[in-house]
């Protein structure tokens, strides 16, 4: 089965159905919920994060439909009564999502999506929503910090083989363009989304000739306008490298030497691309390049550039695809709000946790922008009627230390989430992955490098309005 065609409604938790169905059988039937999708923390102690996997979203949503096998299905579980599996029958969303664009710097606490529906159809896309932006989001996240490692030097994403799964290669590749590779070895997700895919030789193909030159040649031969020699089959320094220049001086014609490269896929990076990039310029080849690849991330990346690797370009996959040093990205989906006749409510959900209290309400999030310096200042939630003049002074405050404020002046500000679906129709185009990746370039640009460092960053501010901060703490006294 193509995997655009498979029938995904009953992706969900079982739990989901049950409760619709408590709801369809209760006073809750037409009650409309708010639902927040936030996460907790930054993967890799990092300080910031990248919003990905929108457009899969709001594919699913578009796409559901209990089909009549589905309802055979639950109609085997005993629990589900007639009238109820009826109304799956016609069951369509009809409510509305506000989202963040993909490609989005996005931070610990603030709603990147806020869904509006009764709350059948809420908690119905839960689990999908969740388990695509905690994939998406997550990649897109490592990418982004192994890009910015790499320092503009080319990264092609490796990882499909190492990925959990079909779906988790295809869109994890999708994820890793928008954080900033430039490149995938996934052929399908060039197919799918214009992700440039591209590849070269494994180690068989070497092994395949009965010598290394002759496999070298005949590479070149095929493919003499970019070829790419993988040389450390045998023995990099002593084979290797002077089978592949022997090749390269051979079959290609002075301009096409300027496109050649020799990649590493083992041993000491720093010391033998630093052997290698002599040998290669001795030879009369100072336009090959070197890419590297061979279980690397960002720190592995840093390091090395450090001590003076000569590499062009890196090829990273497994620590990337399955984001090795965290693989779980930790997005939330929680009830804020009811709304009856009209009226909305808060909720809040408490615990002894700190981070894992709630924000209340119908929501909205705004981004502070320095006009002189065109930086992001600081996030602010504030409840979903609130105004901002952006023509008067503005005071910030941590809603954890309410005595550290901030006054803001001479500012811009953005409202962050966007329409995505009005009344079940969706109102928003899904921007191509060349645009959001764009996009994301854009979003990096605008924060601070404190922000972005890899250890102790900087701690960006997601603050609450007055408002909110004073409808938080009634709430909590209540309970």
């Amino acid at each position: 089965m193509n995997i655009d065609e498979r029938d995904l409604t009953l992706l969900c938790d079982f739990y989901e159905l049950t409760m619709a169905r408590g709801y369809f059988n209760s006073s809750m039937k037409d009650k409309i919920a708010y639902f927040d999708v936030f996460f907790r923390k930054v993967p890799d102690g990092g300080g910031y994060a990248i919003c990905a996997g929108l457009e899969q979203i709001i594919e699913y949503i578009k796409s559901i439909q209990f089909k009549n096998e589905d309802i055979e299905y639950l109609r085997t579980k005993n629990i589900f009564d007639e009238e109820f599996l009826e109304y799956l029958k016609t069951f369509k969303f009809t409510g509305d999502i506000w989202a963040v664009p993909e490609g989005t710097v996005i931070f610990p606490g603030e709603p990147i999506m806020t869904v509006r529906a009764n709350a059948m159809e809420a908690q119905f896309i839960e689990t999908f929503i969740l388990l695509i932006f905690n994939h998406q989001c997550l990649v897109a996240t490592k990418a982004s910090r192994i890009v910015r490692a790499s320092q503009g030097r080319a990264v092609s994403e490796f990882g499909s083989r190492r990925a959990h799964g079909p779906d988790a290669a295809i869109y994890g590749a999708r994820a890793a363009y928008i954080g900033g590779c430039n490149s995938t070895a996934c052929t399908l997700s060039d197919i799918m989304f214009g992700v440039p895919a591209g590849g070269t030789m494994a180690h068989s193909w070497v092994q395949m000739f009965g010598d290394e030159y002759e496999a070298f040649k005949t590479y070149c031969q095929l493919y003499p306008k970019n070829p790419t020699l993988l040389v450390d089959t045998y023995n990099v320094l002593k084979s290797g490298v002077p089978n592949a220049i022997k090749a390269f001086k051979e079959v290609l014609s002075e301009e096409e030497r300027k496109h050649c490269a020799i990649r590493l896929d083992s041993g000491d990076i720093t010391y033998l691309t630093k052997k290698v990039r002599k040998m290669l310029d001795s030879a009369g080849l100072p336009d090959c390049r070197i890419t590297v690849s061979n279980s690397l991330d960002e720190y592995i990346i840093r390091d090395i550039i450090t001590q003076g690797a000569c590499v062009d370009a890196f090829g990273v996959g497994e620590r990337m695809i399955t984001s090795k040093s965290e693989p779980v990205f930790g997005c939330v989906y929680k009830l804020c709000a009811v709304e009856d006749n009209g009226v909305i409510e808060p909720r809040i959900k408490i615990s002894e946790n700190i981070v894992k209290i709630t924000n209340p309400d119908f929501k909205k999030l705004y981004r502070f922008y320095s006009k002189e310096t065109g930086k992001a200042e600081a996030d602010l939630i504030t409840i979903y009627d609130e105004v901002i003049n952006e023509n008067e002074p503005y005071e910030l405050f941590d809603p954890q230390h309410v005595w550290k404020k901030k006054t803001m002046v001479d500012y811009t500000l953005r409202q962050m989430l966007v329409p995505i679906f009005q009344k079940g129709e969706c109102v928003y185009k899904s921007p191509s992955v060349k645009e959001i990746r764009d996009n994301c370039q854009r979003e990096l640009a605008t924060m601070w490098d404190e922000v972005l460092r890899f250890e102790n960053p900087h701690n960006y501010y997601v603050d609450l309005s007055q408002r909110l901060w004073d409808e938080k703490q009634e709430l909590l006294k209540k309970r």
